[in-house]
């Protein structure tokens, strides 16, 4: 704001002042989303994930406990979308850091990655931030690895 502001701006100063400037931001959001894109890690604190070739049972278990108390209400493990899409195949279609991502870090996730912002537009809904932690994220992916490996 004009400094000058108790004893009045010319027009030039008020323009100026009142413009916010966005250029810092858009640009960090255009770099985000164009990595995002590029590694389809997604937006997030997870930047790698090590799965092994075998389901880990005990992990998995952990995850189930957590997806039954926290994204049952919005997800089913079909194809069939509730609020939220089904997640049958899951897996197959998205990198380890980008599923985590999505569990930990939803609302960034559907600003800034390419896939999120499709799926939200899709299904009309923004992914609640149920305040997972990333090791709980973890527990729940293994979960969602071994529905996939059912199928």
């Amino acid at each position: 704001m004009c400094a000058a502001l108790l004893f009045g701006c010319s027009s030039e100063q008020k323009e100026t002042a009142s413009e916010p400037e966005y250029t810092l931001h858009e640009d960090a959001v255009a770099q985000a989303e164009k990595e995002a894109a590029e590694n389809g890690f997604g937006v997030g604190p997870v930047k790698t994930v090590e799965v092994g070739a075998e389901i880990d049972q005990a992990l998995a278990t952990t995850g189930k406990a957590i997806f039954d108390g926290k994204c049952t209400a919005c997800h089913q493990l079909s194809d069939q979308k509730v609020v939220g899409p089904g997640l049958a195949g899951v897996t197959g279609r998205r990198k380890p850091e980008w599923i985590m991502n999505m569990i930990v870090n939803p609302e960034e996730m559907t600003k800034k990655d390419p896939e999120a912002k499709k799926l939200l537009a899709e299904h009309l809904t923004q992914m609640t931030n149920q305040n997972v932690t990333e090791s709980d994220a973890r527990a729940i992916l293994e979960y969602l690895r071994q529905n996939d490996s059912k199928s």
